[in-house]
């Protein structure tokens, strides 16, 4: 039996995401985000985190979804990486889930598009469907970060 993880659980197109909660740093509400010319499509822009600059990526965007409906602002995600803070704009923060090996699938078939190969597996519960996010992924952007052939079990 595999060991049970902990994940903090949001939001994004009514569809319920996770990611390991040690990634994890912190969750807030939307911030002010100051554009980047030029910057590719999946980043919003910069955020002052406490006079922090940090990068924000909507994972919208990033995994193919409709925009984020007109008034409706994001929470900021705030991720520890290698090379500092990243925040993913998400919908909406979820509960923190623990869970173990048993209830592990790998992606669902009926999962389309770029999300497909940002996605570890899901587990299935009573009454949802969560989704795990290959963090390492979803935040590089080179193309052989988005191979089909990748998929791995957390």
């Amino acid at each position: 039996m595999t060991p049970a993880v902990k994940y903090c659980t949001f939001l994004l197109d009514k569809h319920r995401f996770g990611i390991e909660v040690g990634r994890v740093q912190e969750v807030i509400r939307a911030l002010p985000v100051t554009s980047v010319p030029l910057a590719h499509p999946v980043f919003s822009g910069l955020i002052n985190l406490r006079g922090q600059v940090v990068l924000g990526m909507d994972l919208r965007t990033r995994l193919d979804l409709p925009p984020r409906p007109a008034g409706r602002r994001p929470v900021n995600l705030i991720l520890r990486t290698e090379e500092g803070p990243l925040s993913l704009l998400v919908d909406e923060i979820g509960d923190v889930l623990e869970l173990g090996g048993d209830s592990f699938e790998r992606p669902p078939e009926t999962l389309q598009g770029p999300a497909r190969n940002l996605i570890l597996g899901a587990h299935k519960l009573a009454d949802r469907l969560v989704l795990i996010l290959d963090v390492d992924r979803v935040i590089n952007l080179a193309p052989e970060t988005v191979s089909a052939d990748t998929v791995d079990e957390p």
